[in-house]
């Protein structure tokens, strides 16, 4: 398994989303690892897409969108920190929402930031899983695409369906379904 590389980015945030699933999730906390399968995300645009953060255009609050892909963007939604990170063609703007995480290493320091009895709760949903894995805005901007850094996403080759459906909590949306998951798996968002 190796660290999926800033091209791996470059494309639709679409495709992007889609190919995120199955894939490894890790956060660094000094000496310890907390690492989960990636069990659903959602896809942004820009100016075109009334329920992204770039719907308004360039802006301080969302300029990483516009920027680099393979970098986090993280902004906060009712008090819940979200984990995006930068997707997009050359030229484009976007980013991928990971929304659900199947936990696999550091279960107990997950559950220590994040205490719940019953762990598909853990990180089944955006706000969880960055309690879960303690990521705020300090992490705003850090590149995913290296084993040095505090948070990188590792390729792994699991085999699974793909379901798919309108994103969630948004007010306007695309009239393409953006919100991808695994379908069966428990830790996907109700």
């Amino acid at each position: 398994m190796g660290v999926l590389s800033r091209e791996f980015y470059e494309r639709d945030p679409e495709a992007v989303a889609k190919d995120l699933l199955g894939k490894r999730l890790v956060r660094r906390l000094g000496d310890e690892v907390l690492e989960g399968v990636i069990v659903e995300t959602e896809a942004y645009y820009g100016r075109e897409d009334p329920a992204s953060r770039a719907h308004r255009g360039l802006k301080p609050h969302n300029r990483l969108m516009f920027g680099e892909p393979g970098r986090l963007f993280i902004y906060n939604v009712h008090n819940n920190w979200m984990l995006n990170i930068v997707a997009h063609a050359p030229g484009d703007v976007g980013a991928v929402l990971i929304r659900a995480l199947e936990p696999k290493k550091g279960i107990e320091t997950m559950r220590r930031n994040r205490p719940v009895n019953e762990i598909t709760k853990l990180t089944s949903g955006p706000g969880r899983l960055t309690k879960a894995l303690m990521i705020d805005k300090s992490l705003n901007g850090v590149p995913v695409t290296s084993e040095r850094s505090e948070v990188y996403v590792l390729d792994d080759g699991s085999d699974f369906e793909i379901g798919r459906s309108h994103r969630i909590g948004v007010k306007a949306d695309l009239e393409r379904e953006l919100r991808f998951f695994i379908k069966g798996n428990p830790f996907v968002s109700r």
